[in-house]
């Protein structure tokens, strides 16, 4: 629905149904008016006495325009409508309000039989809605009932409440923006050879005396940097690697014993060995 009227379309649809399908001799007629407004004898008033936001729809993300997919619309306003149906009829004599009842069963018994209002029964300018209207009864509890007829300073008279949803009221076309670009890449995209992490596989010899220079060995190691400690003892901080293997000196001060050496290259791969310091 794009029009800020759409409401009052919608109270138009609800009587365009009531009076299409109610079938009662003589005929039926079907008024929008508030509880203290004048009206005919022998009639249904539909009277709209609660609007709310619908709390699930309140919420929606900016929608592309159907007409022009380049323009962005902030959600709709979406509402559910809440109406008083009540029948009114000449009361008789010896029966009462029976002509009353029977007026109100067969409201009640069309808009059952009709729970989405039909195409047909819409009023110009909701046939592209993009949502159905739905229609649903409502339980009112009679205190409730009862301080809504108190307000007009009527009677109370049987009622019975409906709600209709979804009434979908579009913002106003000065709200629009336009779409953020998107970049599109021509040709033909660069094809690069996979990524292969560096990897420690060993370190040779694995015993020696304090002082030795020992090699440590790996895969993708060039263009790397290492890290390594021993013992939680830096002896290697960011060296760079450009090859498989690379020397390390065992600290000369370190007695006979076995060790834990901490290999790190450049943080994508660690690795503890252990070797023995000999004497």
């Amino acid at each position: 629905m794009s029009r800020s009227t759409a409401i009052g379309m919608v109270s138009e649809s609800l009587r365009n149904l009531l009076l299409g399908e109610m079938s009662l001799t003589p005929e039926v007629g079907v008024t929008l008016l508030a509880p203290d407004e004048p009206g005919s004898d022998r009639r249904v008033n539909l009277f709209l006495y609660r609007v709310e936001e619908s709390p699930s729809l309140k919420n929606l993300d900016w929608q592309p325009r159907p007409d022009d997919p380049s323009r962005l619309v902030p959600p709709p306003l979406s509402l559910h409508l809440f109406y008083l149906m009540t029948p009114r009829a000449l009361t008789d004599p010896q029966t009462g309000n029976v002509h009353a009842h029977k007026i109100l069963g067969e409201a009640m018994q069309v808009l059952h039989a009709n729970p989405v209002v039909p195409a047909t029964y819409l009023s110009e300018g909701l046939e592209k809605a993009r949502e159905e209207l739905t229609i649903r009864q409502v339980p009112v509890d009679l205190e409730s009932m009862g301080s809504i007829w108190s307000t007009f300073a009527q009677p109370y008279r049987l009622s019975v409440a409906y709600e209709v949803s979804v009434v979908q009221i579009d913002m106003p076309a000065t709200q629009e923006r336009p779409m953020g670009k998107r970049v599109l890449r021509v040709g033909v995209p660069e094809v690069k050879a996979p990524f292969h992490p560096p990897e420690v596989t060993g370190i040779t010899p694995m015993a020696a005396p304090a002082g030795t220079v020992v090699t440590v060995t790996g895969r993708h190691l060039a263009g790397w940097r290492a890290y390594i400690s021993v013992m939680r003892r830096t002896i290697e901080s960011g060296a760079p690697l450009s090859s498989d293997a690379f020397p390390v000196t065992i600290p000369a001060d370190l007695a006979p014993g076995f060790y834990e050496m901490r290999i790190d290259i450049s943080h994508l791969n660690r690795k503890t060995l252990f070797f023995e310091v000999t004497a």
